[in-house]
């Protein structure tokens, strides 16, 4: 008999229900052996509907009865540190939800543990899996734009009921809803950065080699008190600058925007992926436009979650969003969120 990759859900909320139980369970190599989240009536629906044996609230007890291959993490922001790290003590490979954790400290610390256990981190970043964001990250990588000197990096959701604390639109009718004390509440690393921002880092870091290591910013906020806009300067370890924004207001009719520019020593890369274009133009006139297929700009999060399970079974597959992409992620926004606090330029 085939073998199947054992998985292991923890915090099973709203994106879990509706992402990765559902792709997990359609997925033949794996078998999901066991789910935790609070609430035991949650947890017995949540069972039911994706034919799950074993339900646990206490997240220690389902590490420590149930043998897997794999664990896929979905708590609040603040706890992932926590869980990953119990579950990487139990020789588990991860999928850590973004941000991966909330201070820098906690994301490189998971990432030395995950290191010296020869585990990987996948952080379910759904554009680092495009086709097209491999080619942007080739291009840069054989130097098409040269020396990266400067990016301009931008991202709007429609997402002001989300972080105002209010039902978010588009979950009514959903087995769970996202809750306002993990969105919306400021001492619970909610925000528009923890919470959107981090998406199109987390493209940045996969696209270019870079290293934050200084970050001023301001914010704007929500009713709640959290980040409705973020606006930040960011210094490279190369020398290279900065121009990051984020808004969780555009309008529930229109989709994401993420317009990324990286201005290199001889050329720029240009990526919207609203507008479906990616394309370098060099200043000797060599340039390369790369076709993005209609609708390929939308977001999807099935891939992580099978590339997880093709890791567990020891296939030779790439982690196209491992988990120092989403470090440097976390490096910037915590110093972006210390920085908005003391109004001073802060150090990652």
């Amino acid at each position: 008999m085939t073998r199947r990759a054992r998985i292991g859900v923890i915090g099973a909320g709203w994106w879990a229900a509706v992402n990765h139980l559902p792709v997990l369970s359609a997925n033949e190599d794996c078998e999901v052996v066991a789910v935790n989240r609070l609430g035991a009536e949650e947890l017995a629906e949540l069972q039911r509907k994706f034919d799950v044996p074993l339900g646990f609230e206490d997240y220690r007890a389902m590490l420590d009865q149930v043998p897997m291959d794999g664990v896929v993490i979905s708590s609040p922001h603040q706890l992932h540190h926590e869980h990953a790290v119990a579950a990487l003590a139990k020789g588990c490979h991860l999928l850590v939800e973004k941000p991966l954790t909330t201070t820098a400290a906690d994301a490189r610390d998971l990432i030395a543990r995950a290191d010296a256990a020869g585990r990987q981190v996948i952080v379910p970043y759904g554009w680092n899996f495009k086709a097209w964001t491999d080619e942007a990250r080739a291009l840069v990588a054989k130097g098409e734009i040269g020396r990266i000197e400067h990016v301009v990096l931008q991202m709007a959701s429609a997402l002001e009921d989300l972080f105002a604390g209010q039902p978010m639109k588009e979950t009514e009718g959903h087995m769970f809803r996202p809750p306002p004390s993990t969105w919306a509440d400021p001492a619970r690393a909610g925000g528009y950065g923890w919470g959107q921002l981090v998406h199109a880092l987390g493209l940045l870091f996969r696209i270019a080699d870079l290293e934050p290591s200084r970050v001023f910013a301001i914010t704007g906020k929500s009713p709640t008190g959290v980040d409705y806009y973020d606006a930040a300067v960011v210094q490279f370890a190369n020398g290279a600058t900065a121009s990051v924004s984020g808004s969780a207001t555009s309008p529930k009719h229109r989709g994401n925007q993420i317009d990324l520019r990286i201005f290199g020593s001889e050329g720029v890369l240009l990526l919207d992926i609203e507008r479906e274009r990616l394309e370098v133009r060099r200043r000797d006139g060599r340039d390369t436009v790369v076709e993005m297929p209609a609708g390929s700009g939308a977001y999807a999060c099935e891939k992580p979650l099978n590339v997880l399970v093709d890791i567990c079974l020891g296939r030779p597959v790439e982690n196209q969003s491992p988990g120092v992409v989403g470090m440097r992620a976390v490096e910037v926004l915590d110093a972006l969120y210390r920085s908005a606090r003391s109004a001073r330029l802060e150090e990652v």
